[in-house]
């Protein structure tokens, strides 16, 4: 927003305008405020992930439960992730909500296999559903991480079977003994 550099001076009254002393006093003022007035017209682009500084990128993501994002990655990949999630809420908690968080993170195709139903009660299967989930990569975030945040996504309820390439990674699969 663009304003007259004596802003707060030229709203002295005429009498007051010709002292030299309440000009000088009264630009004291201004100067101050100009900084806050700055920061406010600012605001906008603070909470726009697209323009908002780095560390606050991760700030906003945090404000709807994007606590992933490293900072040592790329800016832009940051504020991808951030944005793409917000984009996500309102599938948070399906199947295509999970599929497209995880090809979001990973950066590659993902599969989502979900048992999950309605039932009316004493109706529901007696087994523990299981959500199966096939992804090429984990991308830029280490598996432990991965599984972490897979499983932080479904209901505490609901078992996981995730394999991160040919690798069954979660549950962890025993080594063999040998014989």
């Amino acid at each position: 927003m663009s304003r007259r550099p004596d802003w707060l001076v030229a709203q002295l009254p005429v009498g007051m305008l010709e002292d030299d002393f309440f000009r000088r006093f009264v630009q004291i003022f201004q100067d101050l405020a100009d900084t806050i007035v700055e920061g406010v017209d600012n605001i906008p682009n603070v909470v726009d992930v697209s323009v908002a500084p780095a560390p606050f990128v991760r700030y906003l993501g945090s404000w709807i439960g994007v606590n992933v994002v490293d900072a040592a990655l790329p800016v832009d990949l940051q504020r991808q992730i951030v944005r793409g999630y917000g984009r996500l809420l309102p599938h948070r908690g399906t199947r295509r909500g999970l599929c497209d968080l995880l090809e979001l993170l990973s950066g590659a195709p993902a599969e989502v296999e979900d048992p999950g139903g309605i039932w009316r009660e004493g109706d529901a299967p007696e087994v523990e559903p299981v959500v199966r989930v096939r992804v090429r990569s984990t991308g830029w975030m280490p598996p432990e991480d991965f599984v972490s945040l897979v499983r932080d996504e479904l209901p505490a309820h609901v078992g996981l079977e995730l394999v991160v390439g040919d690798e069954q990674v979660w549950p962890p699969v025993p080594a063999e003994v040998p014989a």
